[in-house]
C-alpha cells in the first residue's frame, strides 16, 4: 500500500465526517506518471466514502476501458478525473463532491461573494479571484462534458456544477494536492452555507470591502494544509 493510496483513502472518509459527500457518491483522483490516475472505486461490499479503505483505491489509465480492478468499478464520472489531468495546468489531484449547501446556493445563479475575511481567510480569496459555475446538471460521463466542463473551470481550483456539486483540483506533490483539493471544496462549501444562512435570515449577502481583503495575512501552506488537515483527522470517527 503506497503513501498516496492511504491518503486518497483518508481524504475519501474526510470527506465524508465533513458533509462533502452523501452515501457513495463523490470520489479523488491523484495523478500516477503520464498514463495512469489513483481513483476512489466502488468495490463489491461498497458501504460509501466513509467506509473507504486502501483496497477501494485502484489504478486505472488515463486514457481506454478501465480493466483488472478485480471486482471493483471505476466512477462513472471518470472524465471528470481524465480530464482535468489532462488538461488543468499541473493538477496532480482532482476532488469531485455533491455539497448540498454548495448545491443548493448553485440554483441561486449568482456567484459565491467574500461575504467575511479572518473567518477564512482561503475561502474569502478563493471567492475574491471568483469561483467559476458550469451551467449543466448533467451526470459527466463523457470526454465531451468533461471538457466542458473543463472549459469553464479555466485556471482556477474549483467550479461549482450547477445542481449537481464541485470539481476541485491542486497541484504539487500528489498528497499535499489530494489534502488541498479537500481543503478547497471545504471552503467553497462553507461559503455557501453562509449564504444560505444570510439569505434565511432575510439578509442579502455582500462582499467584504478590497481594503479589509488585502489587509488579510498569508498564514502559509504550513497552516493552511498541514495544520488544518491534522485538525480534519480528528473528526474522524475512531475504528472499532
Amino acid at each position: 500500500m503506497s503513501d498516496i493510496t492511504a491518503t486518497i483513502a483518508t481524504a475519501c472518509r474526510v470527506m465524508a465526517a465533513c458533509g462533502l459527500v452523501e452515501h457513495v457518491l463523490g470520489h479523488i483522483s491523484a495523478r500516477q506518471g503520464d498514463s495512469h490516475l489513483l481513483v476512489r472505486c466502488r468495490g463489491p461490499r461498497e458501504a460509501g466514502l466513509a467506509a473507504t479503505e486502501p483496497e477501494d483505491i485502484r489504478r486505472v489509465p488515463m486514457a481506454g476501458t478501465p480493466d483488472q480492478l478485480n471486482g471493483w468499478t471505476a466512477p462513472n464520472e471518470l472524465p471528470i478525473h481524465r480530464a482535468v489531468l489532462r488538461r488543468h495546468g499541473l493538477s496532480t489531484a482532482v476532488v469531485h463532491a455533491h455539497p448540498p449547501a454548495v448545491v443548493a446556493a448553485s440554483l441561486l445563479d449568482e456567484p459565491l461573494l467574500p461575504i467575511y475575511g479572518s473567518y477564512d481567510i482561503p475561502g474569502a480569496r478563493m471567492a475574491a479571484d471568483g469561483i467559476p459555475a458550469w451551467d449543466r446538471s448533467a451526470l459527466i460521463t463523457t470526454d465531451e462534458l468533461a471538457d466542458a466542463m473543463v472549459d469553464a473551470l479555466g485556471d482556477r481550483p474549483v467550479v461549482i456544477l450547477r445542481g449537481h456539486g464541485l470539481v476541485s483540483a491542486a497541484g504539487g506533490d500528489p498528497e499535499t494536492a489530494v489534502k488541498t483539493a479537500v481543503l478547497q471544496a471545504i471552503a467553497v462549501d462553507t461559503l455557501a452555507r453562509m449564504t444560505l444562512a444570510v439569505r434565511q435570515a432575510g439578509g442579502t449577502p455582500r462582499a467584504i470591502s478590497d481594503d479589509d481583503l488585502a489587509a488579510l495575512p498569508d498564514l502559509g501552506g504550513g497552516f493552511n494544509v498541514e495544520t488544518m488537515w491534522r485538525f480534519l483527522l480528528t473528526r474522524l470517527p475512531a475504528k472499532a
